[in-house]
């Protein structure tokens, strides 16, 4: 007799391709891992400028959209907006006519669970520590009116949290996203960051040597990371380039004062991928202790060299693959110490060896395999 599929309710804070920013690139390869083992996928998504998109039919029984509510009465709840402008009764409904586990990505999704499905197999996706994430954000912002909205969804997200405990399972994103749930709630399961790449490739020797600093600078955290990264190579003759799809007036005024530093927007994936496998050295300082960076993920599958700093690298499991530095001078040591270093066969089979956690065929499975335990263990309960 033939076994019956899987099914899972997948709902998503934000429409999942194209996977061109961290918190996407999750939830697109981990649906599309899923459904290449045999999970039947039924997706929600909350579509607020991306568009609906043909290629998540590729991989859904079926796709949902629906609309993101930003009015006022959400903004000045006592619970997090990034959870009030998702919450969605025709959601709820649709998620009701199937008796599917539902995964919840981030807390962004789970208003519905404060009232609803106490009867289904739950799991959450911790993308963050959602409250540190915000605190962060209020830290580097600039401008009064976000800054005091990022303080406000600081503290409602810290009281909002304990929604995790209504969960059968966290799904923990990094191991000190892990440390810190395991000791705040039961079930709490460690499963590595989904991404594009099955295997690393040795790129060889290019005949230009530079560095690269990419990231969106629209985000604060970015932006201040790419005026390090300017600071850092204004006392140094080593080439950096700054590559984003989105201009910053203030950072390329900052750049053009340095004939070693240039400013290059990019328009696709492809860029951006180029850039990485041909770049000697990546700088990659970042401001925020959150998650793992998908940016770093990219590199240690793509690049050569990379230079971090604690809040990049501390507790990922990653750090014997990078270059540690943290102040500007620091940073400046490294990077005259790398420009006369190759990247070697060597390096390539440790990075291999050291990235094979990052499977995500095996990850998928490992989130299949919860889900069927939990069922069995129901089955037998009745």
């Amino acid at each position: 007799m033939k076994s019956k599929k899987l099914q899972l309710n997948i709902i998503s804070f934000d429409v999942p391709y194209p996977a061109n920013y961290g918190g996407v690139i999750d939830v697109f390869y981990k649906l599309k891992a899923l459904s290449e083992i045999g999970v039947e996928i039924f997706l929600h998504t909350f579509e607020y400028g991306r568009g609906q998109q043909e290629e998540l039919e590729k991989y859904c029984k079926k796709v949902f959209y629906y609309s993101r509510n930003n009015s006022l009465s959400k903004l000045i709840s006592r619970k997090p907006f990034l959870t009030q402008s998702r919450y969605s009764e025709e959601l709820i409904k649709n998620i009701q006519t199937n008796n599917a586990p539902i995964l919840f990505e981030g807390l962004h999704t789970t208003a519905p669970l404060l009232e609803n499905f106490s009867d289904r197999i739950t799991m959450i996706r911790a993308h963050n520590i959602e409250h540190n994430y915000y605190n962060g954000l209020f830290k580097s912002e600039t401008n009064k009116f976000k800054k005091l909205f990022f303080l406000l969804e600081y503290y409602r997200l810290k009281n909002y949290e304990e929604i995790l405990a209504k969960t059968d399972y966290v799904l923990s994103i990094s191991p000190f996203e892990h440390n810190y749930f395991i000791q705040k709630f039961n079930s709490v399961k460690y499963i590595p960051v989904f991404h594009k790449h099955e295997n690393i490739q040795f790129q060889g020797i290019h005949e230009e040597k530079f560095a690269l600093y990419h990231g969106d600078l629209r985000v604060a955290d970015n932006k201040r990371a790419a005026q390090f990264a300017i600071d850092v190579f204004s006392k140094l003759d080593y080439p950096l380039k700054i590559i984003s799809s989105h201009h910053n007036k203030k950072l390329i005024e900052q750049a053009d004062k340095y004939k070693n530093i240039s400013f290059i927007k990019i328009k696709s994936q492809k860029e951006l991928d180029d850039y990485i496998q041909h770049a000697h050295i990546n700088i990659l300082p970042t401001f925020q202790k959150t998650g793992i960076k998908l940016k770093l993920i990219n590199v240690l599958f793509s690049g050569k060299f990379a230079i971090v700093n604690n809040e990049m690298i501390s507790d990922t499991g990653l750090e014997s693959m990078c270059e540690l530095a943290n102040t500007k001078k620091e940073f400046r040591e490294k990077v005259l110490k790398m420009a006369q270093k190759e990247f070697t066969k060597d390096e390539f089979d440790k990075r291999q060896e050291g990235l094979k956690i990052f499977n995500t065929k095996q990850n998928a499975l490992q989130i299949k395999e919860l889900i069927e335990s939990k069922q069995e263990t129901e089955v037998l309960q009745d």
